[in-house]
């Protein structure tokens, strides 16, 4: 298709009906025949836990070998031949640059007489960081557009300190995990010389007279292998003035790199918490009352206790929030509540015996607890959309905030002892919206709008439900034009993720919108693994039960089809990250359910994850390969190990990125090598250049890539 055509198609399926809606079923376009480059075998074999394994690509784990980088700079420079030849992808630009380009601004975050927030503008590529001292005009106070000729600084975020004076904030290159701390005096403009190396896991919490911050410090050492990092993490204490390198050491190191460790300082300054999260289904939780010694102090560890802290609970298969206020905790667990509640404790009654329990189990998943304006504020999942409820400090009902329909929000931004607070509320068919709130009326009022330009009100958004294979019910969202005929024949694009705890809400996507306003149908279903029905909704899709996720998933697919909703042949999926990991999974075990196949910065070599990247962080969701019957469940769906060469592929868009230091882009460059041996279907391996596992921050960037994977979909599915 030429690019004028294409440019006509798009302003056809925007104004009018779909014109393939009469006549006969036109078959899916190929996309370019040529392959790419073969790539070297080698032949390795090994054996674990009596089992033989295959790993042919195993030399395309070492990213600094010279010949690693020449083999990507092949894969990414065939991929991106390939990709700039599609018919589609020039439209799809303009269409996603149309709406990514947009004025928008964040919740404010109020902080002594500041006010701090974001803006994106519409001729800039990454937001910027603004300050407005009480009424005075806005000032700009970090601008990421102007940190380095490339765009390749970002910030990785700013915390204020309690009566906003002072401000911390992390830049990171090429948008990696790893960042630096800096500080920067508001009073006078003036940086600070206080730098903190190794920043990744640290988000400071400041003492109430701003005189420092306690945070997690990480190693230095290029020495120590990127997979053992998290268990050499160390809670610190920074004064303002002093060198890093002098910070006290309040929490040593665990040694344990499968556990996340955390910290935060009540607002009070009184109680000093520390976190030992495992994985994503349980914690520990530690305390100490700073008011009994007069101040953070050097110690030797002893056990597994921080020094000089009271556990609070240890040891338990359940996770544990806390938020200390007017002398009392507030615990959100989900122990013996899979849906969550919420105790109060008496700090002088720690004991497990002596908690209250003011907020029950409810039907619906309690995803969150905030106070605010001496209230909690509970925010709840029903049905995977959010609802906002307001309770007394006892327990007691005090209302509700209205949201505008179905849609998401994360809470509110607000203080404990200030009753006026924001949220920002989305959907599939809204584009951002902040809402400002008074906790004791529940009142909420539009305070900023996202203005995109679409007419969205052409969108039927359902949530329908269908079985799995086991006959478990699993929701999902459908979005399409209200005016498309379900004939079978629609391009459908299937999007999923399923671990983590992590829940798929509705919200505004200009991925979807691009999709959908050119007659395709967008879905997205809450698979097993997810946070959407409470930790036993996650339990069954994690470790010895990750099938059910791939099964889930596989169903939903099958439910687009039998629906009339679409056909294999024009049907793909879509996922990054652990949702790389899912639409491996289908690719490699259902590979007749999809045409097309979207796979980004995945996990994809599950029998040597933990040894890369922030794997070993991931043990307690997936299971250790190296316990014999941990490795049973791994091995049988591994999709690298599994890439079948007696039935016909999807077509393959791996997308990578050159600086990802969370998930390690070996498993991309294998996966794709072991593809594009068996495959007569295009599999071309994009690499993004300064980019880190959530992508490059560019707001062009964004977009090429976006358009590039719409462009490919399109080719491969047809109109």
């Amino acid at each position: 298709m030429a690019k004028t055509s294409a440019l006509a198609l798009l302003a056809a399926l925007c104004a009018c009906g779909d014109p393939a809606s009469d006549g006969p079923l036109p078959a899916p376009r190929e996309t370019c025949s040529e392959r790419p480059p073969a790539t070297r075998r080698e032949d390795r074999v090994e054996d674990l836990h009596g089992t033989p394994v295959a790993d042919p690509y195993r030399w395309l784990e070492h990213a600094a070998n010279p010949d690693v980088q020449g083999w990507m700079r092949v894969q990414d420079d065939f991929a991106r031949a390939q990709l700039a030849a599609l018919p589609e992808g020039e439209a799809l630009r303009k269409r996603l640059g149309e709406l990514l380009y947009v004025d928008a601004i964040s919740a404010p975050l109020r902080r002594g007489t500041r006010t701090f927030y974001t803006r994106r503008h519409r001729d800039r590529e990454k937001a910027v960081y603004y300050v407005r001292e009480g009424e005075g005009p806005e000032e700009v106070l970090l601008d990421p557009n102007t940190l380095s000729p490339d765009g390749s600084v970002s910030v990785h975020g700013i915390f204020p300190s309690r009566d906003g004076r002072l401000l911390a904030y992390k830049l990171s290159v090429n948008n990696a995990d790893a960042s630096t701390l800096h500080l920067r005096d508001l009073e006078t403009g003036r940086e600070l010389p206080d730098l903190i190396d190794n920043a990744r896991y640290a988000s400071p919490s400041w003492t109430p007279d701003g005189r420092g911050f306690y945070y997690v410090w990480l190693p230095a050492d290029p020495g120590i292998p990127p997979a053992e990092l998290p268990g050499r993490a160390e809670v610190r204490f920074h004064r303002v003035g002093d060198p890093g390198h002098a910070d006290a050491v309040l929490a040593p190191a665990t040694g344990d790199a499968s556990r996340f460790v955390g910290v935060h300082l009540a607002r009070d300054g009184r109680y000093l918490f520390v976190t030992h999260q495992h994985g994503w289904n349980s914690s520990d939780l530690y305390f100490k009352d700073m008011s009994a010694e007069p101040g953070p102090k050097d110690h030797v560890p002893t056990d597994s206790t921080p020094p000089g802290f009271r556990p609070l609970v240890t040891g338990q298969p359940a996770i544990y929030d806390v938020i200390a206020w007017r002398g009392a905790f507030y615990l959100h667990t989900n122990e013996g509540a899979p849906r969550y509640r919420v105790f109060k404790v008496d700090p002088a009654r720690p004991e497990r015996a002596a908690w209250r329990e003011i907020i029950a189990e409810s039907t619906a998943t309690l995803e969150g607890v905030q106070v605010v304006g001496d209230r909690l504020v509970l925010s709840y999942l029903r049905n995977a959309h959010n609802e906002l409820a307001i309770h007394d400090l006892d327990g007691a009902p005090a209302g509700r905030i209205a949201l505008p329909g179905l849609g998401s929000t994360s809470g509110l931004v607000g203080e404990p002892d200030d009753p006026v607070a924001y949220f920002h509320y989305t959907s599939f068919t809204q584009p951002d919206q902040i809402f400002e709130t008074d906790v004791r009326s529940g009142a909420a009022t539009l305070w900023r709008a996202i203005e995109v330009p679409v007419d969205t009100s052409r969108f039927a958004v359902e949530q329908v439900r269908y079985p799995s294979r086991d006959g478990t019910e699993i929701s999902m969202f459908i979005v399409r034009r209200k005016d498309l005929a379900l004939d079978g024949r629609r391009p459908t694009l299937l999007y999923g993720y399923g671990g983590f705890n992590v829940s798929l809400t509705p919200g505004f996507s200009a991925r979807a919108v691009a999709w959908v306003e050119q007659g395709g149908v967008y879905a997205a279903p809450n698979l097993r693994g997810g946070g959407e029905y409470g930790e036993d909704w996650h339990r069954a899709g994690m470790r010895e039960h990750k099938q059910n996720v791939f099964d889930d998933f596989a169903a939903a697919a099958e439910y687009l089809i039998a629906r009339g909703y679409t056909r294999p042949e024009q049907l793909a999926v879509y996922g990054g990250s652990n949702g790389g990991l899912l639409v491996g999974a289908l690719m490699t075990q259902r590979p007749e359910l999809v045409r097309a196949v979207v796979c980004a910065v995945p996990l994809l070599d599950m029998l040597r994850y933990h040894r890369f990247g922030a794997g070993r962080t991931w043990i307690p969701e997936y299971g250790d390969p190296d316990i014999a019957a941990e490795f049973g469940w791994l091995q049988p769906y591994s999709p690298y190990h599994h890439v079948p060469e007696d039935r016909p592929l999807p077509a393959l868009l791996m997308l990578s990125a050159d600086s990802d230091d969370r998930v390690d882009p070996m498993h991309a460059r294998k996966f794709t090598a072991a593809v594009q041996r068996v495959s007569q279907r295009p599999a071309w391996l994009r690499v993004e250049r300064n980019a880190g596992h959530g992508g490059a921050d560019l707001v062009q960037q964004t977009i090429a890539r976006e358009a590039d994977a719409l462009a490919f979909l399109r080719a491969e599915l047809g109109p």
